[in-house]
């Protein structure tokens, strides 16, 4: 195979779309901060962000600023190398997620036909779980590489947490894996889309579990014990500055943007709006639509985990584990016996 027999057309424009896909992610991020100091203002009966720009629409920009003109530290008895690649592979590890969502039915351009998707992979629900578990390396290197004890022990509970309740979210996807037949994320918002019923009716609890889940993988209250500066003083990026800091920060909204997307095409039909039919408009207008509609179902998503920051106190350390190894894997466990009892019994 030669250069030329490459179908450099097809490469293009795949990296065209992880641009734009990773852009709108970071610029989605960088609002969802303002998003959630409205929201808690709201929950708070005060006005939040309101100076920075019209009803403080430009507050991100400034604190985006701000973050960048603060001094770059690296502490002289950390390891620099991997000081430095922590945030870095957080970072990766949250953009990576994007890969394998759908984001709606295929566009033509100039006369191409585009998938909006970067890899429809055949394994896409093992390939977000792989993902998933790779970030909590950025953190446990983050925390020892700073050489410092409560960085270090936020790091260890960032993985423990991470660890426990991975087990809980692999048993919710497999319940889900017996019920679609798939692990590829295009052929489950398919299945939704083709079908009468999203599989939030078959999975009830199984989407329960994940939800629950996804608040322990992003490091979302009640479950940002990492995180808990009342006990280790800001966690495990607490010697990181700048934007060394802001890749932290922002890897933690991205993986919360990500896991809304995830959810919304496993068990609410991704780009599915319901009663439209797309063969009534243009197949470029459904495209669009369709993006709106899983761009509505993520925001939808992004407020409740908002919502529950600022409505539920945190657990202690002891409660957190408890919930992950003697109530949530054992649901997790009965849903996958009740799916396959379901399964069998409609054979």
């Amino acid at each position: 195979m030669t250069l030329l027999s490459f179908d450099w057309a097809f490469i293009i424009e795949k990296l065209i779309m992880i641009a734009i896909i990773v852009f709108a992610s970071l610029g989605i991020a960088l609002y969802t901060t303002f998003g959630e100091r409205k929201v808690a203002a709201i929950l708070q009966d005060r006005p939040g962000p309101s100076r920075a720009g019209p009803f403080g629409l430009l507050q991100p920009l400034a604190d985006g600023l701000k973050l960048i003109s603060k001094e770059e530290i690296i502490p002289s008895h950390a390891n620099k190398w991997l000081f430095i690649l922590g945030p870095g592979l957080a970072m990766t590890a949250s953009l990576m997620t994007c890969a394998v969502i759908p984001w709606s039915t295929a566009v033509d351009v100039f006369g191409r036909h585009v998938e909006l998707q970067v890899a429809d992979v055949n394994i896409g629900l093992l390939y977000v779980f792989a993902v998933v578990s790779m970030g909590v390396y950025g953190i446990m290197i983050g925390g020892w590489a700073s050489n410092n004890k409560f960085s270090l022990m936020s790091a260890l509970r960032a993985a423990s947490q991470a660890i426990s309740y991975e087990l809980a979210m692999g048993l919710a996807l497999i319940a889900l894996l017996m019920t679609t037949g798939s692990l590829s994320l295009k052929t489950i918002v398919e299945q939704q889309v083709s079908g009468n019923w999203w599989n939030i009716v078959y999975q009830p609890l199984g989407f329960l579990l994940f939800f629950v889940a996804a608040l322990a993988e992003c490091n979302r209250t009640p479950f940002d014990l990492p995180e808990a500066e009342n006990e280790l003083n800001f966690g495990y990026h607490q010697e990181y500055s700048s934007m060394k800091l802001g890749f932290y920060l922002f890897a933690e909204y991205i993986n919360m943007i990500m896991s809304s997307a995830i959810m919304a095409s496993m068990y609410f039909g991704g780009y599915d709006l319901p009663f439209f039919n797309e063969a009534s408009v243009a197949p470029n207008i459904a495209a669009l639509i369709g993006v709106g509609t899983l761009l509505i179902k993520i925001v939808l998503f992004i407020f409740l985990f908002m919502w529950i920051r600022w409505t539920i106190p945190r657990f202690r350390y002891d409660q957190l584990m408890n919930l992950g190894w003697k109530t949530m894997i054992p649901l997790a466990l009965f849903n996958l016996l009740l799916t396959g009892a379901v399964i069998l019994a409609k054979l």
